[in-house]
């Protein structure tokens, strides 16, 4: 409510679109801005234009009964909308909604509107798919794209530019909504172009938000390291930069002296995060389990790092970008953020735990050291429980939840006092690498599935430059073989001036 990042130079970009009287839709998933950026749109716009701001949320379905209710409180709303910036206009309104009967009357009374205003006239419809499921909202739609043809003609008066904004982009809600199959395909909104604005938050537009905090609070930070590592956590997605900033500001220096922030509070404040309960997280869990192919997919391309290629055409894919959960990096597909990522570790782990008893092999206090964590007992305990419970479990479940059995494994040895961040890295080795803080202490342990020397060797120098890049010189390495004759061996070896210890499963 109060920081807030610089979000100009995107309004800029929408507002050109207005200005060419263009009709869009700006879609993106829950919590990311899209209620922000109309209000601001608004402000931008309304010295210029006479701006009606409206939302679908909360007016309920009674609205869509019949045409005369629909056309009659669609009036209504716009009338509230501008009741106090525009009164002699509102009155005008609410005295043709007296008179409106069905979707007709409302197109006439939508060319009675903009022939008495002054300025041409925007709409900015916001939560509209909260009511893009009915017939009657697409008949309004219709008739919006007809009077934009006819004004196209000379033949009409129509909103200069209309704005929806959604989750669901309304030109490919219409696909499952239609009965009838030789209408499936005639899109009510056919007219909107492509809305291509970029709205995640770039580290320079988080160090926006970060100025002001140190201007008003007097606070002196390193603003260009916080706000990449900001990034690198969130990539952009609005919610949770912001969301990360408010627990470091509210809990973690609540009764300090404001001072230095650190990427040790940023840790801090995702573990706060993640264990957090909200709608953003609650409505990733319940998509996947309510949309079992959705769940399987993200399962192969996190735990077993299946590399997918992207094809937004593929409606799996289109679905995860649509709910934010997946972005296309060099043309691949990957988990659109590192908080996304744990919480679907974190959820994956969990499920697991409810199938496989554990506890006697990894009680936290076997590991814990003056310092922090005995990370080749935690690495040699796994490898215990593996070889002695590898015979009760079947192999293809191994293989596909081999890691993630680690992941399930480390999670209550570290509970509470570490925090454990993961990154798959798409190769031929499908490695999954894990840097795990403990006190003041890291540890980088990869995970890796046995693909013959010559990967292995290649294994290492990734390793190694992964080790360079988190500035440490002890490395774990954890490979699954799943060959019939393996061996469970470990050792250490010295690579590039590295210690890394090895242990086989």
């Amino acid at each position: 409510m109060h920081y807030m990042v610089d979000i100009g130079d995107k309004i800029n970009k929408i507002s050109n679109m207005v200005h060419k009287g263009e009709y869009f839709v700006i879609n993106r998933p829950r919590q990311y801005g899209k209620t922000t950026t109309m209000y601001m749109l608004e402000e931008h716009l309304k010295e210029e234009y006479l701006v009606f701001s409206i939302s679908f949320e909360g007016i309920g379905d009674e609205i869509f009964r019949d045409e005369i209710n629909f056309a009659h409180k669609f009036l209504k709303i716009l009338s509230r909308a501008i009741r106090f910036s525009h009164k002699e206009m509102s009155e005008f309104i609410l005295e043709l909604a007296k008179e409106t009967t069905d979707i007709l009357d409302l197109s006439d009374a939508i060319t009675e509107i903009v022939e008495k205003s002054e300025k041409e006239i925007i709409i900015l419809i916001d939560e509209v798919d909260k009511s893009s499921n009915n017939q009657l909202f697409l008949n309004f739609l219709g008739m919006l794209r007809s009077k934009y043809l006819l004004r196209a003609q000379g033949k009409d008066f129509t909103f200069h530019s209309v704005i929806l904004a959604g989750v669901y982009d309304v030109k490919n809600l219409k696909l499952k909504l239609r009965q009838d199959e030789e209408k499936k395909y005639n899109s009510p909104w056919n007219i909107a172009v492509n809305f291509n604005v970029d709205m995640s938050f770039s580290s320079v537009e988080i160090e926006s938000m970060l100025k002001d905090y140190c201007l008003l609070e007097n606070v002196e930070m390193n603003i260009r390291e916080i706000s990449e590592k900001l990034y690198y956590y969130t990539t952009g997605y609005p919610f949770l930069v912001s969301r990360i900033c408010q627990i470091i500001d509210e809990e973690i220096l609540l009764g300090e002296n404001k001072r230095l922030w650190n990427e040790e509070d940023i840790i801090k404040a995702v573990k706060k995060l993640l264990i957090e309960k909200n709608t953003l997280f609650d409505d990733l869990i319940k998509n996947i389990e309510n949309n079992t192919e959705l769940g399987s997919y993200i399962f192969e391309l996190m735990i077993n790092g299946e590399d997918k290629t992207f094809n937004i055409h593929n409606p799996i894919i289109d679905l995860g970008v649509i709910f934010g959960y997946f972005r296309n990096i060099d043309g691949r597909v990957r988990i659109a953020n590192g908080i996304y990522e744990q919480t679907l570790y974190n959820y994956y782990s969990s499920k697991l735990e409810n199938k496989i008893d554990m506890t006697n092999y990894n009680f936290k206090d076997n590991f814990i050291t003056k310092t922090g964590l005995d990370f080749e007992k935690v690495l040699l305990r796994f490898q215990q429980f593996m070889k002695e419970e590898y015979s009760n479990l079947d192999s293809k479940f191994i293989e596909r939840e081999g890691r993630l059995l680690f992941l399930a494994f480390i999670k209550p040895i570290i509970n509470g006092i570490g925090f454990d961040f993961k990154e798959v890295q798409i190769s031929e080795e499908k490695r999954l690498d894990i840097v795990i803080t403990y006190l003041k202490n890291k540890y980088l342990v990869e995970l890796k599935i046995w693909r013959g020397e010559e990967y292995h060797q290649k294994g290492l120098k990734q390793l190694s430059d992964y080790l360079d890049n988190q500035e440490l010189k002890v490395g774990y390495l954890l490979i699954y073989n799943f060959n019939k004759n393996k061996e469970y061996k470990n050792g250490k070896i010295m690579f590039e001036g590295k210690e890394i210890f090895i242990a086989w499963v």
